[in-house]
Parts: structure tokens; sequence; C-alpha cells
């Protein structure tokens, strides 16, 4: 089966379309969604509405530290976040926030480990910036590939049955056989905020036969996207990213 996996979708409508559109004529099966529905973008309810209904359909999903943050004050941020979360509290429904409030923290399906951040400590959303972060999650799971996203940049680590640590930034459209023997930690770049310099959004293909990942970029309106954020009175901060990719 070929697995699409998305992260850190932030309410961009555009980023999202255009991935799924990407993943679909690639010969994805089945979707896999790593959390952030929500914030900074400015369509957080199509968004949902899309998430909602492809978990209906077999979609696996998973909660990121912006969807937590709509039910939950507790979560601190910086202030152009917090105030795209509270502008998001106001346009979602009771259904949509209750699908974000009730997704797990991290999913297992087979060999396979589903989570936002990192998988030691999901619920303290670390960020995986080194090999040594990388080991940390990786050696808290039996899984043989574990899929996160939530730093918006791709890369992707390994660790030997020796605990020997190698990481890579895999090249865009190039698989990457994922061998056995070793752990894998798949980093996922963003589909709604990019910041690796490149302004495409971001997702993975993974076949879990050949057992190949593929790192994957579709570029979308991001002009329309920004204008979203600007017309809606968020700040253009959010819009003025999108264009270099940061």
């Amino acid at each position: 089966m070929l697995l699409a996996v998305f992260s850190d979708i932030h309410g961009n409508r555009q980023a999202f379309e255009a991935c799924l559109k990407a993943a679909r004529a690639k010969g994805a099966e089945r979707f896999v969604m790593l959390g952030d529905f929500v914030g900074y973008g400015a369509d957080p309810e199509w968004v949902v509405d899309t998430a909602m209904e492809l978990v209906t359909q077999g979609a696996v999903a998973v909660r990121g530290n912006h969807d937590q943050a709509v039910n939950s004050s507790s979560e601190t941020m910086n202030n152009e976040a917090q105030i795209a979360i509270e502008w998001t509290r106001g346009r979602l429904d009771v259904a949509q926030r209750r699908f974000l409030a009730e997704l797990p923290m991290l999913v297992e399906d087979g060999d396979r480990l589903f989570v936002h951040s990192e998988a030691s400590q999901p619920q303290r959303w670390h960020y995986i910036r080194s090999t040594a972060d990388a080991a940390k999650s990786l050696i808290s799971t039996p899984a043989h590939v574990t899929f996160c996203g939530h730093i918006h940049r791709p890369a992707l680590y390994s660790m030997s049955v020796t605990a020997k640590m190698t990481g890579l930034v895999p090249k865009t459209d190039v698989s990457v056989p994922l061998l056995r023997g070793r752990q894998w930690l798949a980093v996922l770049g963003a589909v709604g905020q990019p910041r690796d310099g490149d302004p495409s959004a971001a997702f993975v293909l993974f076949d879990t036969v050949s057992c190949q990942v593929t790192y994957c970029r579709a570029p979308y309106d991001v002009a329309t996207a920004a204008n979203r954020i600007r017309e809606n009175g968020l700040p253009h901060w959010l819009a003025d990213r999108l264009s270099e990719g940061r």
C-alpha cells in the first residue's frame, strides 16, 4: 500500500488541496495526517472538515500542539501564533473542535508509529533538531519507522542495532529504502508553512511493501493563501513568510 503522509497543514487550504491532488496522482491509497490542522492559516474550517471526511474514509490523524491549543488555554505560543489560535477558536464549530480535542497523541500501525512531535514525550512537543533528539525518540519505540512533523523542515534519521545514528536532508522525489535492521525516523516538512527555504508544500509517500520513503513537494497558489491571511486580519508576517518558505 502507498501511504501519503501530511503534517502541519495549518489552515492552508491551497497547500493542502495541492498535496492531496499530487498524492492521488502518484497513486496514494491511504492518507495519514500528523496534526496541526489549524493555526497560522485562514481556512481552518475547510481543513478540519476535509480531515474529518478523510478519517471517515480510513485515514489516520493525530493531534498537534496547535490543535490542542484550540481547546486549551495552557498551551503557550509566540504572539503571532496566539493571535491566530484565538481567531481560529471563533471560526470552528462544536463538532470541529471536538474532532481536534479527541485526536490521539500517537497511533501505532503495524511496525509504524505516527506522532506529531516525537515519540518519547509526545505531549511535551519537543522538536527533532539533531541526531541526539532523533535517538531519544527512536529508543522509546520498537517501531521500524516513526513519522513525525512539528519542526516544518524535512529530515531523515536512522539508528543501527548498536545505536549508531545517521541523519540526512532527503532530496525531493528520490526514494530511500528504509532497510531492516535499523530504526528510522522520517521528519516531514510542512504542508501549510514550510520553513526550509522552499515555499512549495511538503509531504511524504511511503510504500509499505518495498519500505521506501519519498519526500515530495507540491507547488501551490501561495499568493491566494497569503491574501486570505491578510484579508482576515491575521498578522501579515504569517502571510509574508509563505513566499519565502520560512
